[in-house]
């Protein structure tokens, strides 16, 4: 029986484990879906066509020796904000940007879990809106409407896994950019903790603010990439200790206390929740009783986070923007944020 376009990683590394598909076709078909949808999705800034079929032949060779390992011959791809060895790092910047020589801490340890990296997914110039689009690639759409944004900053992961062109992908966030396009596109996202996942060579991205993170279209998948992602770089500044996220997926959590706090945080600009997603936040929490949890209403003292926030992340800006190959073709709202962080 093939595997379903659908399949997801788990479902996907069991196929080709146990012989029923070859990488080289899941690849190739990954790369037909992605040539196919680019005009209308453009979840792509960057396709390894041949380089991943050439990864791809290697796993098969290697799953006919018997060899096995966590993600072999499974195609995924990663955000255009982390470095892939021979490929560009525009992190959404027009200009022809030049090749890196070395693959990011959170790639390479994807490729030694034996994942087949397809391309580089669509970001918004540095990844500062919720949303993907900018002059240097067009604008990435949602494939369950495309009239509509998948979100941001790692729209084109989101794009790329929710249409199936790929089972997961890497993302990055620092307010959000994980997690809104998750929450737009239907997927699980995944923020986890400074250093769960390298950003090596950047080893406190924007500030410690930004962190590499997952997207899939199961917790289980979610898991297993954040599992195949994790680790350190020897020079990394925060190192967790390691945990067994798969692991945990089936595991019963017992009953839980959950605070409901419908009181948005005060940030740079004030904030209203809408009628709409507080019906749906306190139907989720009546859901969550209903499993038998403790919902509480809360409110957490969350102090004057925009106060924080903006020097940090505007900060981050100026770094990448002292960076940058072209800063002349860079957008005037980004050059702003990089006057500001550099003043602040």
């Amino acid at each position: 029986m093939p595997l379903d376009r659908s399949a997801g990683l788990i479902d996907t590394a069991r196929a080709l484990a146990a012989g029923e598909v070859t990488s080289r076709a899941l690849v190739e078909r990954a790369l037909a879906r992605i040539e196919a949808t680019q005009d209308t999705l453009n979840a792509f800034r960057i396709v390894r066509t041949e380089a991943a079929l050439a990864e791809a032949d290697a796993a098969d060779r290697e799953l006919a020796a018997g060899l096995r390992r966590p993600l072999l011959g499974v195609p995924v791809a990663v955000k255009d904000d982390m470095d892939v060895a021979g490929e560009p790092t525009a992190f959404g910047c027009a200009g022809t940007h030049p090749a890196v020589a070395e693959d990011g801490e959170a790639v390479r340890r994807l490729r030694a879990a034996g994942a087949v990296i397809v391309g580089k997914t669509n970001t918004c110039e540095l990844g500062q809106w919720p949303f993907t689009e900018g002059p240097a690639f067009g604008a990435t759409r949602n494939p369950w409407h495309t009239g509509h944004t998948p979100g941001g900053s790692s729209g084109g992961s989101a794009a790329a896994v929710a249409a199936g062109l790929v089972p997961a992908a890497l993302g990055s966030d620092g307010a959000g950019s994980v997690r809104i396009p998750a929450s737009w596109t239907h997927l699980v996202g995944v923020k986890p903790q400074r250093g769960r996942v390298s950003t090596w060579p950047r080893g406190e991205s924007f500030q410690g603010i930004t962190v590499n993170g997952t997207l899939a279209r199961t917790v289980a998948d979610a898991a297993l990439l954040l599992d195949a992602a994790s680790g350190n770089h020897p020079r990394d500044p925060h190192c967790p200790p390691a945990v067994d996220a798969l692991a945990a997926v089936g595991r019963d959590p017992g009953r839980l206390r959950i605070a409901l706090a419908l009181k948005p945080p005060f940030t740079a600009v004030p904030a209203r929740l809408l009628p709409e997603v507080r019906d749906r936040v306190v139907g989720l929490a009546g859901t969550l009783a209903g499993l038998g949890h403790t919902v509480e209403e809360a409110h957490p003292p969350y102090g004057q986070i925009g106060l924080t926030f903006v020097p940090r992340a505007t900060a981050g800006i100026a770094e990448w923007v002292a960076d940058a190959p072209f800063p002349a073709l860079l957008d005037r709202r980004t050059r702003d944020a990089a006057r500001l962080g550099r003043l602040l």
